[in-house]
């Protein structure tokens, strides 16, 4: 289960009280009895984790904790906290950034210096995120000391992702600079592929509602366009290696992958 039951701020979790508490849900009693009900194998958090209580209450349901960190300090907290394992995830991650530590713009490390400092810092396995998108990510995330990988981009040109045409065309349009990290379509640091709506925000000065209120600017624009089938204003989630993503079933992306790093791995 993926992540957007944790804290706004991991504060929460760490006994630290946030200014954000009002805007964001708390993964509280309710959730945690939902979660608990359904026995997912894996349950991961982005933003942080619960208090601790929570997160063995999981544990004792048989579920393994993953959580993402964009810094050598949040690993360590997360460590702390009772994660299974961390996912490091790289400033060339697309989607919303996991920084929860200190200033939400601090997360700014790239995977492959992120990870083997990580590696470095906790005993916990480490998950390599951001710009994996082949073989040749995934042999050298193994070669920095990750004991696996998360992919999201390269998966979003599958066609079982279901996806606006505009956005996987573009998406498979899309070389490195062509995606930024902005915090003008939720209020928080999220990369997505430019267009006039991310452009024009940036330019303007304003300064984003808090998370996750500034979607009711984004949310209602990336509706509108998307039934015109127009991209300008709506919302692209993208990461740098886009331009690596290959339009093929999810799972023969996956056994290729496979292959593809077995290959790697072999060579070197």
């Amino acid at each position: 289960m993926r992540a957007q039951l944790a804290p706004y701020y991991a504060e929460m979790a760490l006994g630290e009280a946030p200014a954000a508490r009002s805007v964001f849900p708390i993964f509280g009693a309710e959730m945690l009895d939902a979660v608990t009900a359904l026995k997912p194998p894996i349950v991961s958090f982005h933003f942080g984790l619960p208090e601790r209580g929570v997160v063995e209450t999981l544990k004792v349901a048989g579920t393994v904790i993953l959580a993402s960190a964009t810094t050598v300090r949040e690993a360590v907290a997360l460590e702390q906290g009772g994660a299974d394992a961390v996912i490091a995830q790289g400033f060339e991650a697309g989607g919303h950034r996991g920084t929860f530590l200190g200033d939400v713009d601090s997360g700014t490390v790239g995977t492959f210096a992120l990870v083997p400092q990580v590696v470095d810092a906790i005993s916990l396995p480490v998950i390599a995120a951001g710009a994996v998108a082949d073989g040749r990510g995934i042999a050298a995330a193994f070669a920095l000391g990750a004991s696996g990988v998360q992919i999201g981009t390269a998966f979003l040109a599958c066609p079982e992702t279901d996806m606006h045409p505009v956005h996987r065309e573009l998406l498979l349009q899309a070389p490195s600079e062509t995606t930024q990290v902005t915090r003008m379509i939720s209020g928080r640091p999220a990369r997505a592929i430019t267009n006039r709506y991310i452009t024009e925000m940036n330019e303007s000065g304003a300064e984003p509602l808090a998370f996750p209120l500034q979607y009711s600017l984004s949310g209602p624009l990336n509706a509108a366009n998307r039934k015109r089938d127009e991209s300008y204003l709506m919302v692209m989630w993208a990461g740098q290696a886009a331009a690596l993503a290959r339009p093929m079933p999810a799972g023969e992306l996956l056994a290729k992958l496979v292959d593809e790093a077995q290959a790697v791995i072999a060579a070197l």
